[in-house]
């Protein structure tokens, strides 16, 4: 009979999670300082990072008494935690992964970016099924023990933006898809309105979603909520789409009365 394949899997997002070759190796890893190293070359996969990259990206708001000494002191402990093969190179280094190896935050905009493609193509089952994997990856924070660099601040945006992006594109799939997936159109457009209440194409959905539920009324109010917002923030009236929107949902209103 034969085996399974050991796994290598790299969690990021939420509690951080390192499984090399089958082996839970996080606990290993020296301290915060040692955790964002770890994330940060994970991140830079395949390219190697020189040493001083390495200590603006760890310490370029506190940095220690002698930063060279500390980073190869840290280095030293991470290769002992994850082993040489994994932490390759001396004067700059790289992380080295497993063909095979996943990490959640390439496979969240691998899985946005085929969501994406298919929703272009109408093909709503697989931009559901890419959608649902970008928005659960990107809806855990980045390192949420460890706050400052720069690097991480705009990982930390560029994740804000997956996760838009991916409740946008859930709800046009189960929108696409229809029957009971119609709630779940309804229920990602709500988030994406929560988490960025002026995203226009959120309240289009949003719309679109209440009126196939036969909430025609409600959805007509969503509209007015969009107007008075942009409005009083942006001063400026709703785009075209969700204004034809608008239009057709008053057209049934009138041939429903």
């Amino acid at each position: 009979m034969l085996l399974p394949a050991a796994t290598t899997y790299v969690q990021l997002c939420g509690r951080l999670v390192v499984e090399l070759d089958g082996r839970r190796l996080d606990h290993r890893l020296p301290g915060r300082h040692g955790r964002a190293l770890f994330a940060y070359l994970v991140l830079q996969r395949p390219r190697t990072v020189g040493r001083d990259e390495l200590i603006e990206a760890i310490w370029a708001d506190h940095p220690p008494g002698s930063r060279a000494s500390a980073l190869t002191v840290l280095l030293s402990k991470l290769r002992a935690a994850v082993g040489a093969d994994v932490l390759s190179g001396r004067g700059s280094v790289r992380i080295v992964l497993p063909p095979g190896a996943r990490v959640d935050i390439e496979q969240a905009l691998d899985a946005l970016h085929s969501a994406e493609s298919a929703a272009v193509q109408a093909d709503w089952i697989r931009a559901w099924s890419g959608a649902l994997c970008a928005r659960y990856v990107s809806a855990r924070p980045l390192l949420p023990d460890y706050d400052g660099p720069a690097w991480l601040d705009a990982w930390r945006r560029r994740l804000d933006d997956v996760h838009t992006s991916a409740l946008e594109t859930y709800a046009a799939a189960c929108l696409g898809l229809g029957g009971t997936e119609i709630a779940g159109a309804e229920r990602a457009a709500r988030s994406l309105l929560e988490h960025n209440p002026l995203r226009e194409t959120g309240y289009g959905l949003l719309m679109r979603a209440m009126a196939a539920r036969g909430n025609l009324a409600e959805a007509l109010q969503v509209y007015e909520r969009a107007r008075t917002l942009l409005r009083d923030e942006l001063g400026i009236p709703p785009g075209p789409a969700i204004q034809q929107i608008h239009a057709t949902l008053l057209a049934r209103q009138g041939v429903n009365a």
